[in-house]
């Protein structure tokens, strides 16, 4: 599903009223006549339609999505997704607890465009490269990130992390997948290379770079660190995928537009 397919960023426009809208055919903002007879659509809410299209057309093209993720209910951000889908940047973070005044970030990555970066405590993990990672995305996706990895690094390095998020914990929920990551991804199908590791063995992994116990450590925790990120972005084309086929699907039929 694509930002092109919901009206429900307009005032006055809920889901109920969206539903109608595709049910008479009005599935796209290409399909819109400010005519068209549906429950709920009279003239004033019709020219609302009118000019958030010609908004939204304007800022889509120029790839602007805290536009879109002002405008959509959070619970709804999920359709950002498919637009901006090659400009999405997954990440995750290890740390040595859950406490963010009083743990430290060990290695955070990202993984954007094929491509995964991880940046270390002690050597490149900074405010400066994380804010040149943030910077190059147009969505953000995590998972629990809202709640932990975002504070987490705003408070550790002092930075704000403005860029639109998709914490993909939550649309999860939304279709019956409940949890932490690792089970989720079991459920789904994702493999890892060490299924065996946890967030636990991430905090020994770290503690053992830092003593010399273990050459070896330090890789593993990237390796582990990385495979989140990776997966990351195959679990958002299965809920991106799932939510579509619940939401817009069932309405529209084969006739849904994707492009």
């Amino acid at each position: 599903m694509r930002i092109e397919n919901s009206f429900i960023p307009v005032e006055g426009v809920g889901e109920r009223t969206e539903r109608r809208l595709w049910e008479r055919g009005v599935r796209t903002w290409d399909d819109f006549d400010r005519d068209v007879d549906v429950a709920g659509v009279g003239s004033t809410t019709a020219g609302r339609i009118e000019s958030f299209i010609a908004d939204a057309r304007a800022h889509l093209d120029d790839g602007d999505a805290p536009y879109f993720d002002r405008r959509f209910p959070s619970g709804e951000r999920w359709r950002l997704y498919e637009n901006f889908r090659d400009t999405t940047c997954f990440f995750d973070i290890e740390t040595t607890g859950l406490d963010e005044r009083r743990d430290r970030v060990t290695t955070v990555s990202f993984h954007q465009d094929g491509e995964t970066t991880t940046l270390v405590a002690g050597d490149d993990l900074t405010a400066r490269r994380l804010e040149a990672q943030f910077r190059d995305a147009d969505l953000l996706a995590t998972f629990n990130g809202a709640r932990f990895d975002v504070p987490f690094l705003e408070t550790s390095f002092g930075i704000d992390v403005d860029t639109p998020h998709l914490d993909l914990m939550y649309p999860c929920k939304r279709i019956g997948l409940s949890g932490g990551l690792k089970p989720i991804e079991k459920e789904i199908g994702i493999g890892r290379d060490r299924p065996d590791l946890s967030g636990r063995d991430a905090v020994r992994l770290w503690r053992e770079y830092e003593r010399g116990d273990d050459d070896d450590a330090l890789d593993t925790l990237v390796s582990y660190n990385r495979e989140d990120t990776e997966n990351l972005r195959t679990l958002a084309d299965v809920v991106s995928e799932s939510l579509h086929e619940d939401v817009f699907q069932p309405i529209v039929g084969g006739a849904a537009d994707r492009n």
